[in-house]
């Protein structure tokens, strides 16, 4: 229900591209390119702005994104308690996730989930990607959310969110506003997740595709948590990858800021990892509820 121009704005201006817009509304390029216009003329304000081979939110843009967020979720709400009219549910859940996703996504779904269903009790469990891996193949989980790319012939998975892994340092940092290219990571100060986490996992696969081997960078430290390695970053001058979900607030309070690689970017998916076969009603609800 949610009015087809203003999904393929709200799309654009997330992953901020035309192409992957697109692809992920399996249209032309023209046809969004096409949507945006109309929507600017209609509203008499340009939404986006080039920048080099990239774009950003206009003013205007950033207004339109709020409140488009605001109306897609109304939407989603109304459809959603529709559905669950005569419906009870009780039970438990337990679910495993990957530290981002515990920290910085899952607790307003969690939340507003809890406000619809109170007679079926959370259980979340922390850690990273192989750690919730191994949890749910010994049963002690009913699900995960994972951040890492490796997948198993064990499980199920299915897209959860997307997610940009970017460079980050603190705002006032001496390369802070300057365009790197990948070699200059070889002359940084940088700080990394753990082993076993799904963020270092990708990033090492992303730096490999481009020839960067991450064994050979300057790594400084290696820290448990998103939360830690902001910490560290603000009281020195290294580095580090860190998905955008982690930063958002430090980014609007300028406390942190991103640095541009040129021709390079991390994106990806956060994924439910489930066992394979049917799944229970609950975790069916859940699954609803979240996407």
């Amino acid at each position: 229900m949610f009015d087809y121009r203003l999904k393929v704005f709200h799309t654009v201006a997330t992953r901020l591209s035309f192409t992957k817009a697109s692809e992920e509304l399996h249209i032309s390029q023209p046809a969004v390119t096409k949507h945006i216009k109309e929507i600017e003329t209609q509203i008499g304000a340009k939404l986006f702005d080039r920048k080099g081979t990239s774009i950003q939110l206009t003013q205007s843009g950033k207004i339109l994104f709020e409140h488009a967020e605001k109306i897609r979720n109304i939407y989603r709400d109304m459809e959603f308690e529709i559905s669950q009219i005569s419906q009870q549910h009780k039970g438990k859940l337990i679910i495993g996730a990957s530290t981002t996703v515990a920290q910085y996504i899952l607790p307003e779904i969690l939340a507003k989930f809890n406000s619809y269903y109170r007679d079926i009790k959370i259980e979340l469990l922390t850690g990273n990607t192989e750690t919730i891996s191994t949890l749910l193949k010994e049963e002690k989980i009913d699900l995960g959310i994972i951040e890492g790319e490796s997948q198993s012939s064990y499980f199920e998975y299915k897209t959860f969110k997307p997610d940009e892994i970017v460079l980050a340092a603190k705002s006032d940092h001496p390369l802070a506003h300057k365009t790197l290219n990948l070699k200059d990571l070889y002359q940084l100060d940088l700080i990394f997740r753990e082993q076993g986490s799904g963020t270092l996992e990708f990033i090492q696969n992303r730096l490999r595709e481009k020839e960067i081997n991450i064994h050979e960078l300057n790594t400084v430290m290696q820290l448990g948590s998103s939360e830690s390695i902001k910490n560290y970053l603000l009281h020195s001058e290294c580095m580090a990858f860190l998905s955008i979900s982690t930063i958002l607030n430090e980014l609007k309070n300028n406390i942190l800021t991103v640095i541009d690689i040129k021709n390079f970017s991390i994106e990806r998916d956060f994924h439910f990892i489930l066992p394979k076969g049917d799944q229970s009603e609950l975790i069916k609800l859940f699954l609803r509820f979240a996407e």
